[in-house]
């Protein structure tokens, strides 16, 4: 049912040894690289959108919404069809998993904007993109905060689908070979390095983001 822990450790070893594993790892972080940095843009600049203009609100926002509950990984039979059996599939896929997050988080922000900040900020001659730079975006800070590391757990978990159905270098791939080749320590490592990364990430990008965030807010409770 389960590998030795001596013969996971083996297999990591060996895997990073011949760089399967450092190829895995590097193919698989370029892709969330471009995939959850087009997100970010597109996400933080719909939920912007979408919270200032009523009209998106009451037509594009719903959308949003609803397209939020469908599991990513249903795009990828529409990637295949648009973009054919390439990376800008996979990429595709990790977009979708992680826009519509990153979108509300920053809704929910910029709804949640005090009118008060707004009334200051006009006062003080901020109009259009400097109310959006100075007021809106600096108060909204701590949901889109949020929804970025929200959407970044969904990326990441896209990616990992992704690469698990359609055949491509990726720690996906590498999870996908070890059933095929009936290798369980082959399997745990893998999951093993994901967990790794996302940790790693979680700890060292969005752990301190919030934690600085909290401190300029003065909501740092430690």
């Amino acid at each position: 049912m389960f590998p030795a822990p001596l013969s996971v450790l083996q297999t990591l070893v060996n895997g990073f040894m011949d760089r399967t594993f450092l190829i895995g790892i590097a193919i698989s972080m370029r892709r969330i690289t471009i995939g959850y940095g087009i997100s970010v843009i597109a996400g933080i600049l719909l939920g912007l959108l979408i919270g200032r203009v009523k009209l998106l609100d009451e037509t594009v926002g719903s959308l949003v919404l609803g397209l939020q509950t469908l599991p990513s990984i249903t795009w990828l039979p529409l990637a295949l069809l648009w973009f054919g059996l390439n990376e800008k599939a996979i990429i595709f896929v990790v977009i979708m998993g992680a826009v519509f997050s990153i979108t509300i988080g920053t809704y929910s922000g910029v709804k949640g904007v005090p009118p008060l900040y707004l009334k200051a900020g006009r006062n003080m001659g901020a109009q259009g993109y400097q109310l959006f730079l100075q007021v809106i975006i600096p108060a909204a800070l701590p949901s889109i905060v949020v929804g970025l590391k929200q959407g970044w757990s969904w990326a990441w978990r896209s990616l990992m689908a992704g690469e698990l159905l359609f055949v491509s270098l990726g720690l996906g791939f590498l999870l996908m070979m070890g059933r095929e080749l009936n290798d369980m320590s082959q399997v745990i490592a893998v999951m093993i390095i994901i967990i790794i990364i996302g940790l790693v990430v979680d700890k060292l990008i969005f752990a301190k983001l919030e934690r600085n965030l909290y401190e300029r807010w003065g909501l740092d409770l430690a």
